[in-house]
């Protein structure tokens, strides 16, 4: 069996912020790609970059040998194995999908459990980053799944990531997408608490951030996120605070569903509720920031 790249194209389906991105690497690195969005914006935008727009996910999929969804759900995704004009009906097998939507991980078990026997291998190929990081070519890709089809999908990995990683079988790169996310989203919180804190009293932001990312403080979340929550630059999002907030309440239900604490990451879920309740749902993940701002009564973005 050749490399993905002798067998065949590649379909993405979902071409927001982190699918455009990916399609964007793969592209560049000479992956014949055919794409579907709903949008039709996205899809010229797609086409425009060497893509082969799609009219369905089925279409999608028509001579290609396997494909990467990058959804906002795992409802999307189940809609877009399962549902009308979806891969289950393209009558394209064997296929394998990559899924890199942060979903629960008993939705991709049955996902896997209700393609397999259509010739459809399905992994849980979640990734950790946000769109500039996609830019990048930095994701960090972590797969449940077969062997057979992690190794298969090692070139793809390769483009769109910096490292990736097979954790387990179907199911398990959703619980690790979803521990990343939970140890993450708590790091984010913190940095704008202090950064918060730091404002109050006067202090130079700026060099607060860089003694902080020299110090025993420091995580991966000063270097995303520090800027932009320092100047309240939260306009062109990344990754959508709305998003963060559907992928907190998951991680709840995943630690309260095994019995877990989950009570950091409580306090996060209610401060991002509360950005979305106050119109930041579609800013980056970064006005978390703004929604702290507020409720010491030095919010900056009007609202």
């Amino acid at each position: 069996m050749g490399t993905p790249r002798e067998s065949g194209a590649l379909a993405v389906i979902g071409l927001g912020l982190m699918g455009s991105r990916m399609s964007a690497r793969l592209l560049d690195d000479g992956f014949p790609l055919r794409g579907f969005d709903t949008d039709q914006q996205r899809l010229a935008e797609f086409e425009e970059m060497g893509g082969d727009p799609a009219e369905s996910p089925a279409d999608a999929v028509q001579g290609c040998w396997g494909a990467l969804l990058s959804l906002p759900n795992s409802d999307v995704s189940r809609e877009v194995c399962l549902g009308q004009n979806g891969l289950v009906g393209s009558g394209v097998s064997p296929l394998v999908i990559y899924d890199a939507t942060t979903g629960r991980p008993g939705d991709s078990v049955e996902l896997a459990a209700a393609l397999l026997g259509e010739g459809i291998v399905y992994c849980d190929a979640t990734v950790s980053g946000n769109g500039k990081v996609a830019e990048q070519g930095q994701l960090v890709v972590m797969v449940g799944g077969p062997e057979d089809a992690f190794r298969r999908g090692v070139p793809l990995f390769e483009s769109i990531g910096r490292s990736h990683h097979h954790v387990g079988d179907t199911g398990s790169g959703a619980r690790m997408k979803l521990l990343v996310n939970h140890v993450l989203t708590i790091h984010r919180l913190a940095l704008a608490e202090g950064l918060v804190v730091a404002e109050l009293a006067d202090m130079d932001l700026e060099r607060t951030l860089e003694v902080l990312k020299d110090s025993l403080a420091y995580s991966k979340a000063m270097d995303v996120w520090g800027d932009r929550m320092i100047a309240g630059d939260h306009a062109k999002p990344y990754a959508r605070l709305r998003q963060s907030h559907k992928d907190a309440r998951l991680i709840v239900e995943q630690g309260a569903g095994l019995g877990a604490p989950v009570d950091l990451v409580n306090v996060v879920r209610d401060a991002l509720a509360e950005g979305e309740t106050e119109g930041l749902g579609d800013m980056d993940n970064s006005s978390v920031m703004e929604v702290l701002r507020r409720r010491a009564g030095i919010g900056r973005v009007a609202g």
